[in-house]
């Protein structure tokens, strides 16, 4: 299953609980790596460019390496340490890692993003003013350092840190409701929770307050941007219509466009739902040695917060 047995003997040790937080975090990054290949091509340019793209290859816009990561991973992992420093979400500590982590350079970074950090350097808020043009999905893409953090804490405590590290760079109710749900599948799947239970909670309220965020229309969802609405509206149609974390990412990726975050969504879901057996030998093992440790590492010390 593993690189080496090192992982698959921890994993022995390890609870059911420990076992799906470690695959959310792993499925995350993979699913960031997967999707950052063909990260803003339509799903014809990526059938006519590679046929199916199933695989760890690297390349990109980005001209990534195979199993390099981008933002999506990396920023959470830097969210993630600010709250193991702090004990939870602290709207300062977080920003002052999210500057930290821009300063590092890192392979990308998404305007809305960057603005944000911005505005905390020049004004030292930690809250960005509300704008309808942050509806975009870079406060859902590294949520789940939030979820694992507070995931022995009540559910409206976890929902308030969610909008104090969200607000940082995006201030808008659709990028908060949507994270919203993600945050609440992903405590649910941690719990064992089935598909139905999700589709009659978190996403039935969603939708109930939201229809823009309505899925499984007539015509398959292809080519979603940034914006939260089209990530989301993907991400749920390939969740609830395939039945591996392999299908799952694969459907997802070759929808194209924001690949890299619509993937990095998808896989912390489905780690999550279908647990560290479910991750194919050949993505662990192209994964990023370093950063797959990282998130390893980071997803069992927030449990214990």
């Amino acid at each position: 299953m593993f690189r080496t047995g090192t992982l698959s003997r921890r994993a022995r040790q390890w609870s059911l609980l420990q076992q799906r937080a470690v695959a959310a975090y792993l499925g995350l990054a993979i699913g960031d790596a997967l999707g950052a290949t063909v990260e803003f091509m339509t799903p014809r340019e990526i059938e006519a460019t590679m046929g199916r793209h199933e695989q760890l290859t690297g390349g990109g816009w980005l001209r990534l390496k195979p199993g390099q990561v981008t933002d999506d991973t990396t920023m959470s992992l830097a969210l993630g340490e600010s709250i193991l420093q702090t004990g939870g979400v602290d709207g300062l500590a977080a920003a002052q890692a999210f500057d930290q982590w821009m300063r590092s350079k890192p392979v990308d970074i998404g305007a809305t993003v960057r603005r944000g950090i911005v505005h905390f350097r020049n004004t030292g808020e930690t809250e960005v003013p509300y704008s309808e043009q942050s509806a975009s999905n870079g406060s859902c893409m590294r949520l789940l350092p939030v979820v694992l953090g507070y995931y022995q804490r009540p559910e409206t405590e976890m929902a308030q840190a969610l909008l104090v590290q969200g607000r940082l760079t995006h201030h808008n109710a659709l990028a908060e409701a949507g994270s919203l749900c993600i945050a609440r599948m992903l405590r649910m799947a941690l719990q064992g929770a089935d598909l139905p239970q999700m589709l009659q909670g978190p996403i039935a309220q969603l939708l109930a307050e939201y229809e823009e965020f309505a899925f499984r229309r007539r015509r398959p969802l292809g080519n979603p941007s940034g914006y939260i609405v089209e990530s989301l509206r993907v991400v749920f149609e390939l969740f609830v219509d395939t039945d591996s974390l392999q299908s799952c990412l694969v459907e997802t990726v070759n929808r194209g466009g924001d690949a890299d975050t619509t993937g990095a969504i998808a896989g912390m879901l489905a780690g999550a739902r279908y647990g560290l057996e479910a991750i194919p030998r050949s993505w662990y093992d192209r994964l990023d040695p370093e950063i797959a440790e990282r998130c390893i590492a980071q997803a069992l010390a927030l449990l214990e917060l």
